[in-house]
């Protein structure tokens, strides 16, 4: 099967989830000094700052896997709704997160489980990419076993970096904090050290077209 569904039913996902994020800001009660309150605020916004930059480089990185898998299958198919659920999932943990720095307690707990749930999604992006790109089962041509393994090593870093900054969140959040900052920052730029890939590559589509003309 082609890719366009999969990736059309996955950015739906993702534009649902980045956008639910902003309701974790609530509007300040009447009752308050609405400049005071709004400062008060901080621990939302830097909660919806930080899961937006998480949520856009996943999604970056997602359409740029999918510039060189060029099939999918039921087993891809489910392994992307997986990930998906995880993706619906964050302005969850992104509430959790605000609202324990806004109280001033369980931050560690928190961050770590935030950071917990970032390690899990980069697990399956990993799950993913290395699912279609064994044997070059649904990946381009063009790639070659040294390009796969930069990919491979590209993917493999989120979920490395993650899992060391939720154990470091149980006894620093605020540390835990930036490096999730940091890495979404890297992320946004998709280092990939290659052209994007054409679907001209895939044999299939080739034949297809040389079949209709």
């Amino acid at each position: 099967m082609e890719t366009n569904r999969l990736e059309a039913f996955s950015d739906g996902v993702f534009a649902i989830a980045i956008t639910l994020l902003v309701l974790e800001i609530k509007v300040p009660p009447p009752d308050t000094v609405l400049g005071a309150a709004l400062l008060q605020l901080w621990p939302s916004y830097l909660a919806y700052v930080v899961s937006f930059l998480v949520i856009g480089a996943i999604w970056i990185n997602h359409h740029a896997m999918f510039q060189h898998i060029v099939r999918v299958d039921g087993t891809l198919l489910l392994l992307n709704v997986l990930h998906l659920m995880l993706i619906a999932f964050l302005p969850f943990p992104t509430a959790v997160l605000a609202e324990a720095f806004h109280r001033g307690a369980d931050e560690p707990t928190a961050a770590a489980f935030y950071g917990g749930i970032l390690t899990v999604l980069g697990i399956f992006i990993n799950i993913m990419w290395r699912y279609a790109a064994r044997g070059n089962r649904l990946i381009s041509n063009h790639l070659t076993t040294t390009k796969i393994r930069k990919i491979n090593r590209h993917f493999l870093f989120g979920p490395t970096v993650y899992a060391i900054a939720t154990l470091i969140a149980l006894v620093m959040p605020w540390l835990a904090v930036l490096i999730f900052v940091l890495l979404n920052l890297f992320y946004l730029w998709p280092r990939w050290g290659y052209k994007p890939a054409s679907r001209i590559d895939d044999p299939t589509v080739s034949r297809e077209r040389s079949e209709n003309g």
